[in-house]
């Protein structure tokens, strides 16, 4: 596991998995919120674990955050809903 990976964590006070990607050999910072995870991944579910489901989803969000720094976005990256693909 590379370090970046090993950084994912739950923030409790921001309600944020925080984490780095690595964007053309530059580590940029992001997140996404618990909300945020929660209805796009799992909202038919009763049970919140942001961090697994962050995990569980982490190639679809990184690329969402390379999209947003590639559109022109500064550090660190916010992920909304919005930045995410619809299935």
């Amino acid at each position: 596991m590379s370090a970046l990976a090993a950084s994912a964590f739950f923030d409790q006070a921001s309600q944020e998995v925080r984490f780095y990607v690595d964007v053309s050999g530059s580590s940029v910072g992001a997140s996404i919120g618990k909300a945020t995870l929660h209805y796009r991944f799992r909202a038919d579910s009763r049970t919140d674990e942001p961090l697994q489901t962050f995990t569980a989803h982490r190639a679809e969000i990184e690329a969402a955050v390379r999209r947003r720094v590639a559109a022109g976005s500064l550090q660190p990256v916010m992920l909304r809903e919005n930045d995410l693909p619809r299935y």
